[in-house]
């Protein structure tokens, strides 16, 4: 089954280049054998996907910065938790002292 599938893409592919080539089927403007509209599209779906990337990249670098602050702001509630288990106990304040 594999080996048919081989063959019928090789056939495929030669009747494309033999169409290009010698039955001047396809607009070929550089005669590279392939059709000019290939081209075009390939180039269009090559720029999609260096845009993509470099959006991909610059959401990968936010994700980055608001996990560090995720990861500081833990940090504090930790400690934060630690002054509120103390308090329950009736010890002084340890944290900021409140405003007047």
């Amino acid at each position: 089954m594999l080996l048919k599938l081989i063959l019928v893409l090789v056939v495929i592919a030669a009747g494309v280049f033999v169409a290009t080539k010698y039955f001047k089927k396809f607009k070929d403007e550089d005669n590279d054998g392939i059709p000019d509209v290939v081209e075009d599209k390939f180039e269009d779906v090559k720029e999609d996907v260096e845009e993509v990337v470099k959006e991909t990249k610059r959401r990968v670098k936010r994700v980055k910065e608001e996990l560090g602050d995720v990861k500081d702001a833990v940090k504090d509630v930790a400690s934060q938790a630690k002054d509120v288990a103390s308090a329950a106990k009736g010890k002084p304040r340890r944290g900021r002292k409140p405003k007047k």
